[in-house]
């Protein structure tokens, strides 16, 4: 896919890395210079999106948050997270799109279904919801050739107390994550919100897991940490697209990964939770792409 040519803010770090402000550095060079697209791609290996691809992407993930809400209407005590499997990937292929996850480096099924103690990757099958459970749905969806990734952690029936604040921490994670995500700022400054904030509250931020650039494929260039040090990492740039996807412990960050090679579960068996949106990175800030309310 091709990309554009994208214009960098006056005051923003310079693409090219020097630390010093764009106006300082290459805005001065000839013409002829080496463009933000070229050098992102050159250096990070980051595909910059133009505005066409980033239509692409919304169209498919509008695709996606329709399938949340077709998900939504069967998350009651009594479902399998199998038939939430069936009903992704039914709905998905109806539309004319394909399930990312599915045979995606092996992985067995059309979405990710984690339960509880799960951090993510859970592989949906005959357990049954209960009253009290929390579950993570995590819909990729690639439609006209892109990408588009998202989760959301719902409460089966009614949640406990600590199942509840857990929740809502996470979701003030990603919040804060995508309040860093705009022109002048890098990609630790995303990490160093998320985790300053997950820490004053008692929990845990994941560290082996992290976001990623998405959009032409699945899993891009840049790695985006939920963890980190201001300032720190790849300077974030218009054309940028990527996840941001805390997954927040009620108890310490170690995770372990089951005998399947997938299923991600807290080492202590603690709660964890997650959520998930798309960012396309504009002038002034981002754009959710797979939007929901924060």
């Amino acid at each position: 896919m091709g990309t554009t040519k994208k214009k960098t803010g006056r005051n923003a770090p310079c693409p090219c890395g020097s630390g010093r402000k764009y106006k300082q550095c290459c805005l001065k060079k000839p013409q002829s210079a080496e463009s933000t697209a070229e050098h992102y791609l050159r250096k990070y290996k980051i595909r910059l999106k133009s505005p066409k691809d980033i239509e692409g992407i919304r169209r498919c993930g509008d695709l996606v948050m329709a399938t949340f809400d077709e998900v939504t209407k069967i998350l009651v005590p009594g479902t399998t997270t199998e038939a939430i499997n069936t009903l992704v990937h039914d709905f998905t292929v109806q539309h004319g799109a394909q399930p990312a996850p599915l045979h995606f480096n092996g992985f067995p099924k059309s979405v990710c279904t984690s339960v509880n103690h799960v951090v993510c990757h859970g592989i949906p099958g005959p357990y049954i919801l209960k009253d009290g459970d929390i579950l993570d749905v995590d819909i990729t969806t690639i439609l006209n050739g892109y990408y588009a990734d998202c989760n959301q952690t719902f409460f089966i029936g009614t949640p406990s107390p600590e199942a509840a604040r857990l929740v809502a921490i996470t979701r003030e994670c990603l919040k804060r994550g995508k309040d860093m995500a705009k022109p002048g700022n890098t990609i630790g400054d995303i990490g160093w919100a998320i985790q300053r904030y997950a820490e004053a509250q008692g929990c845990s931020v994941v560290r082996q897991l992290v976001g990623h650039g998405v959009g032409f494929d699945f899993h891009e260039p840049p790695e985006v940490p939920h963890f980190g040090k201001r300032g720190h990492g790849v300077p974030i740039v218009p054309g940028m697209v990527f996840t941001i996807e805390p997954m927040i412990n009620l108890g310490t960050h170690h995770v372990r990964t089951l005998d399947d090679h997938w299923t991600v579960v807290t080492k202590d068996g603690s709660l964890s939770a997650q959520f998930e949106q798309t960012f396309a990175i504009t002038e002034d800030g981002c754009e959710s792409l797979t939007p929901f309310e924060l």
